[in-house]
């Protein structure tokens, strides 16, 4: 169910949706995958998807 949320930008003031083909990095645990996205405010937010 979270897997289908579309992710944010957490900055004040910003509510950019962040999608995969921005600027976006990513990399895999065991614990599962995370993703930090860059938004065109500048702000970067990370994501953690299992």
């Amino acid at each position: 169910m979270l897997d289908e949320l579309t992710p944010t930008c957490g900055a004040d003031g910003c509510d950019r949706e962040l999608r995969e083909r921005d600027r976006m990095l990513a990399y895999r645990t065991e614990s599962g995958e995370r993703r930090a996205y860059e938004c065109a405010c500048g702000a970067v937010t990370v994501t953690v998807h299992r």
